[in-house]
């Protein structure tokens, strides 16, 4: 028998499906006669339970699942005949109206749409690329150095200079009332390295052990603390310590203690710049991707299953309370996180999806298993053990399908950036790696 499909409004379509009543009434019969073998109830001894009693304790709930796997199976059965690909769970409603002896429901879905790809040949994309120089060795190499330094108690009359390590006692106050988190005692940081907002950084330069200084500090407008944001505030600070920082030499032993074992300076930059350049070789290709994958959506035209969205708004929402979670927060699962958050990005997420899979799907840009083993032993470089993380990799097919994706976007980024306008364009190693 044909189905007849009613189209709605761009991709939400219709089906009307019926079912004979007297083939519900036999399943539900045979299950409940199933479970009256089984089925626990006071003062009968198991499998003497009367139908009656089955029937009064359990009719309800199993007419509800026949008649739920019934229109599942109907539903499927229609849609395939239609030869419709149904994007996200039908919305099954029962009709008042049905012919003698049948019961009647109506399906309402949605249908994957129809992705129009645009000439890509048409459109502009800039193509960075950038070097790993010596200058960023020499950062490299003192930023090694200052993850392995040690500080040393300046002499009393030495005031506070830039790399110093100091201690303070600290109170702010905004119209001379204290505020949250405005008050310290025996608070340290960092002396230029950017922990505290600039004003109150340059404020504590040149202060010695015991000194005490009163200086305002004004919040920016978009400080993480709402309370405070965009306020002025008077800050009495008392300095209790002065360190001086001490880096370490680049000695043998220094280089050594890196895993480095031939302990020579130029073994140490050879290492530093092969980390650095598989580094920026990671961010090159981000960068070149989402480039490429954002002249990609511009390029394509279609319509977007609301169906597809929600589910992806659901997943964000579930990844989020997992992660408050993770972080200890009490009832995450409770905690309220309104759909419209995530409504761009999980849209987002959905139309790129459509796209790449017609991309893939027409110009033949799956992952090729050569691919495959390339990326992963690309990822398992930067460990101790490459061979361990290769075979980390290749024993899980959930990991795997993350190596997929990523390799089946690259291949998707190599062709429309071949098929597009492209433009070189050079960064500085600073500007790639600070970039966001």
């Amino acid at each position: 028998m044909a189905v007849t499909v009613e189209t709605l409004e761009k991709l939400e379509r219709r089906i009307t499906l019926t079912l004979p009543a007297q083939e519900i009434a036999s399943e539900v019969d045979a299950r409940l006669r199933k479970l009256s073998r089984s089925v626990k109830v006071d003062g009968f001894r198991p499998g003497k339970v009367p139908m009656s009693v089955v029937a009064q304790r359990y009719g309800y709930s199993v007419q509800y699942e026949v008649v739920n796997d019934k229109v599942g199976q109907a539903f499927n059965s229609a849609a395939n005949e239609a030869q419709l690909r149904v994007a996200g769970m039908p919305r099954i409603e029962q009709k008042d109206e049905a012919g003698e002896g049948e019961l009647a429901f109506l399906a309402t879905f949605e249908v994957y749409p129809e992705v129009t790809i645009g000439a890509l040949g048409e459109i502009e994309v800039d193509r960075v690329n950038a070097a790993v120089d010596d200058a960023a060795i020499d950062r490299t190499v003192e930023i090694l150095r200052k993850q392995r330094r040690s500080f040393v108690e300046r002499a009393a009359d030495d005031g506070a200079a830039e790399g110093d390590r100091v201690t303070i006692d600290f109170e702010g106050k905004i119209d001379g009332e204290p505020f949250q988190g405005g008050k310290a005692e025996g608070f340290q940081f960092l002396i230029g390295e950017g922990q505290m907002l600039e004003q109150f950084d340059k404020a504590v330069r040149g202060m010695k052990v015991g000194q005490g200084k009163t200086f305002p500090l004004q919040f920016p407008e978009d400080y993480h603390g709402k309370d405070v944001a965009g306020k002025e505030a008077d800050f009495l600070v008392t300095m209790k310590k002065v360190e001086a920082q001490q880096l370490p030499e680049v000695t043998p032993e220094f280089i050594q203690s890196l895993g480095i074992e031939a302990g020579t300076e130029e073994a140490l930059r050879a290492d530093v710049r092969k980390n650095l350049e598989r580094e920026v070789k990671f961010r090159v290709l981000a960068r070149n991707k989402s480039a490429a994958l954002d002249a990609l959506i511009k390029a394509a035209e279609l319509d977007v299953p609301k169906a597809l969205v929600d589910n992806e708004i659901e997943r964000m929402t579930q990844s989020a309370r997992e992660d408050l979670k993770a972080r200890g927060m009490k009832d995450a699962d409770k905690a309220p996180i309104p759909a419209e958050v995530f409504q761009p990005q999980a849209e987002r997420r959905v139309r790129l999806g459509l796209i790449v899979a017609e991309l893939v799907k027409g110009q033949n840009l799956q992952a090729k298993p050569e691919q495959l083993q390339a990326h992963v032993q690309d990822l398992a470089q930067s460990y101790e053990n490459p061979a361990e993380v290769v075979a980390w990799y290749m024993s899980d097919r959930s990991r795997m399908a993350e190596v997929e994706a990523v390799v089946i976007e690259a291949n998707v980024t190599e062709y429309v950036l071949g098929q597009a306008k492209t433009q070189d364009k050079t960064l500085a190693f600073d500007e790639l790696m600070t970039a966001a």
